[in-house]
C-alpha cells in the first residue's frame, strides 16, 4: 500500500530525491541538452533575421521546431520500446551534436536558408526520441518510491521553466557576444557532455514486452499505442485536459510582446507566467500526492480565469499580476504528468510517452498560432481574453464529465508500492 504518515502520503524532501543514485547527473545532462535546443533555435533565428530582416521569417524559424518535435515524438516513439533507452539517449545526443556541426558549416558558408531549416528540422526531430527516453529513464529510477517520483516530476517541471528562460536568454546573449558560430560550438558541447554523462552513469536495463518485427511491426506498435491511449479513460482524459489547457497557457506568452508594445517590457511580461509556474510548482510539491491529484481539475478550471481581465485593457502592473497568477495555477500539470507516467504500463511507456508528448507539442503549437491569429484579427488584449474564454469552456466540459472515481483508483494504484502491487 501507499506509505502514509498521519493519514497522508509521505511527502519526501528534495534532498532525499537528489540522493537517489545517478539522478543528479542525469538531471544535469537533461538540462544541458535542453539548453542546447534553445541555443540552437535562438542562434538560427538570429541568423535568419540578420539575412532577411524579416520578423515573419524569424518567427517561422522558431515555430518550425514544433513540427519536427511532434513528428519525432510520435513517429520515433516505438524506438524507445525496441531499444534500451541508454542507447537511444546516447545516440540521440551524438546525432544532434552532428546536426549542430552541420549547422555551423551551413552558417559559415552562407548556405541557402532551406538547408539551414532542414538541419534544424532534423535536430528537433531526433530530440523527440530523446525526450521520451529520458522520461522512461527517470520513471525507472524511482520505480521503488512513487511519492519520490512525484517530487522528481515537480523538480523537472520547475527546471524546464527555468531552463526555457535561461536557454533563450543565453542563446540570445551568446549570439550577440560571440557570434552564431561560437554559440553553436557551445551548443555542440552541451550535447556531447550529455551523451558522455548518460554513457557513464546510466545502467543498461532490459527492454520490456514483445515488439513487432520490421516496418510493419513498427507501425503496428505505434497503432497499438494510439489504441491503448484512446481506450484508457483516465489516460485519455489527462491528455485531453493538458491539450485543452494549452490555449490558456500559450496565449499570454504569444501576445505579451504586442501587448507591451514598444516600451521594452515585452520580454518581462512574457516571462511572468513562467515565474508564476515555478512558484506554483514549489507550492504544490509540498502536498501529498492525493491532494495534488485532487487539485488537478479545480486548478485547471481556475487557470484561465484571471486572463479574462485583459478584456479591460488593464495597465502593465495589473497584467503582470494577472499573468503571474495564471502561471501559478498551471501547477496542476505536475500531478497530471506524474500520474500519467506511473499509470502507463512499463512495456508501453516509450510509445505512450512519445505519443502523449507529440499531442502536447501539437496542442502548444496550434495554441500559439491560434492566439496569434485571434490577436491579429482583433487586438492583443482581446486575443488573450478570447483564448482564455475558449480554454475555460473546454476545461469546464472535461471537468463536468471527469471520471473522479477512476482517477482516484488510478492514483491509488500508481503510487502504491511496486512490491505490494505485484503481490496483489
Amino acid at each position: 500500500m501507499i506509505e502514509r504518515r498521519g493519514g497522508q502520503v509521505r511527502v519526501p524532501s528534495y534532498a532525499e530525491m537528489l540522493r537517489v543514485p545517478s539522478y543528479l547527473p542525469i538531471f544535469l545532462a537533461n538540462a544541458l541538452s535542453m539548453w542546447g535546443d534553445y541555443v540552437a533555435r535562438v542562434t538560427i533565428a538570429a541568423v535568419v533575421f540578420e539575412r532577411t530582416r524579416s520578423p515573419l521569417a524569424t518567427a517561422t524559424t522558431l515555430a518550425i521546431s514544433f513540427v519536427p518535435t511532434f513528428l519525432g515524438r510520435s513517429l520515433l516513439g516505438p524506438f524507445v520500446d525496441r531499444f534500451r533507452y541508454k542507447f537511444v539517449l546516447v545516440i540521440s545526443h551524438v546525432a544532434r551534436a552532428l546536426c549542430v556541426l552541420g549547422l555551423i558549416w551551413l552558417v559559415t558558408t552562407a548556405a541557402p536558408l532551406v538547408w539551414i531549416f532542414t538541419a534544424l528540422f532534423v535536430l528537433e526531430l531526433i530530440g523527440g526520441a530523446a525526450s521520451a527516453s529520458n522520461l522512461v529513464l527517470v520513471t525507472d529510477l524511482f520505480e521503488h518510491d512513487r511519492p519520490l517520483y512525484a517530487r522528481a516530476v515537480a523538480l523537472s517541471a520547475m527546471a524546464e521553466q527555468v531552463n526555457q528562460a535561461l536557454g533563450l536568454a543565453l542563446g540570445g546573449g551568446l549570439v550577440a557576444l560571440v557570434g552564431p558560430r561560437v554559440g553553436l560550438l557551445i551548443d555542440f558541447a552541451t550535447f556531447i557532455i550529455a551523451a558522455i554523462v548518460i554513457l557513464v552513469v546510466v545502467q543498461l536495463r532490459p527492454v520490456h514486452g514483445n515488439r513487432g518485427k520490421g516496418v510493419r511491426g513498427f507501425v503496428h506498435d505505434l497503432g497499438t499505442a494510439i489504441g491503448d491511449l484512446a481506450r484508457n479513460t483516465v489516460l485519455a482524459r489527462l491528455i485531453a485536459l493538458s491539450a485543452a489547457a494549452s490555449l490558456g497557457i500559450a496565449a499570454p506568452e504569444a501576445l505579451a510582446i504586442p501587448i507591451a508594445g514598444d516600451n521594452g517590457w515585452g520580454g518581462f511580461l512574457m516571462a511572468t507566467p513562467i515565474v508564476g509556474a515555478v512558484v506554483g510548482i514549489v507550492i504544490i510539491g509540498r502536498l501529498d500526492v492525493h491532494r495534488q491529484n485532487a487539485s488537478i481539475v479545480p486548478l485547471a478550471v481556475a487557470m484561465p480565469v484571471p486572463l479574462l481581465v485583459t478584456a479591460f485593457h488593464p495597465p502593465l502592473a495589473v497584467l503582470v499580476v494577472v499573468f503571474f497568477f495564471s502561471g501559478l495555477l498551471q501547477a496542476f500539470m505536475v500531478p497530471l504528468q506524474a500520474t500519467f507516467a506511473l499509470a502507463t504500463a512499463p512495456e508501453m511507456r516509450g510509445r505512450i510517452f512519445s505519443l502523449a508528448g507529440s499531442i502536447a507539442v501539437l496542442a502548444a503549437g496550434a495554441s500559439y498560432l491560434g492566439a496569434g491569429w485571434v490577436g491579429q484579427h482583433t487586438n492583443a488584449y482581446l486575443g488573450v481574453t478570447i483564448c482564455a474564454a475558449i480554454c475555460l469552456g473546454l476545461i469546464l466540459v472535461l471537468g463536468l464529465t471527469w471520471p473522479h472515481q477512476r482517477v482516484t483508483a488510478t492514483v491509488e494504484r500508481a503510487y502504491a508500492s511496486p512490491r505490494s502491487t505485484r503481490a496483489a
